[in-house]
């Protein structure tokens, strides 16, 4: 089957965007759709995943959505893309670790198109930048798998409101920051989408 390509122009509503990809996954399992790769955006929310602690949000006011993902908290929010899929393993190689490398070197591979070098991290999933001494996070991965089939996805930090991750501890990492695209090198990023979809469908091929 082919993979179905999907782009939002409006911010997408957290809880539909879930029970899409989760209506996916079922089509998918039963063999009855197509793989799929979906850039959205969302409205500011805050979600968590399976892993996260509940000292981890500093603010106690702001409102959490609770998901089925690994990981720990997160914000989402205007500025940021959202690269979701929902990608069938079992006609690739079934190791996790792969995958999740996989999509560690489509972000990193694309950010270096706009000479930007970032890496990667096997303590602290996600992709990371170092600025001066201080190692800061650009981008986030949460993920779950069903039947060998991998779903949720990733989010890149373009031109995003930082000053909302005071109100958590991020991904649960404590002694590093976030930062933005923008932040690092405020040039045109208007077709980082385009570019992140061409090479994860490269890489899903290798």
């Amino acid at each position: 089957m082919s993979i179905e390509i999907k782009k939002s122009i409006k911010p997408v509503k957290y809880e539909k965007a879930i029970y899409y990809l989760e209506d996916r996954l079922a089509k998918l399992i039963q063999k009855r759709d197509n793989e799929l790769i979906w850039l959205l955006e969302h409205n500011e929310i805050y979600t968590v995943g399976k892993n996260f602690i509940k000292s981890e949000i500093i603010n106690k006011k702001i409102k959490i959505i609770q998901t089925n993902r690994g990981g720990k908290i997160t914000y989402h929010g205007p500025g940021q893309l959202i690269c979701y899929f929902v990608i069938d393993l079992n006609k690739r190689k079934k190791d996790i670790r792969k995958f999740i490398n996989l999509i560690e070197n489509t972000i990193i591979e694309t950010l270096k198109e706009y000479k930007i070098n970032t890496f990667s991290d096997k303590k602290n999933i996600g992709i990371w930048y170092q600025e001066k001494k201080q190692i800061k996070k650009v981008a986030a991965i949460g993920l779950r798998v069903s039947k060998w089939i991998v779903y949720h996805g990733f989010s890149i930090n373009v031109n995003n409101n930082l000053s909302k991750y005071k109100n958590i501890i991020p991904c649960g990492v404590k002694d590093r920051g976030v930062t933005n695209l923008y932040n690092i090198n405020k040039q045109n990023y208007k077709n980082l989408g385009n570019k992140i979809i061409k090479n994860l469908i490269k890489n899903l091929k290798i």
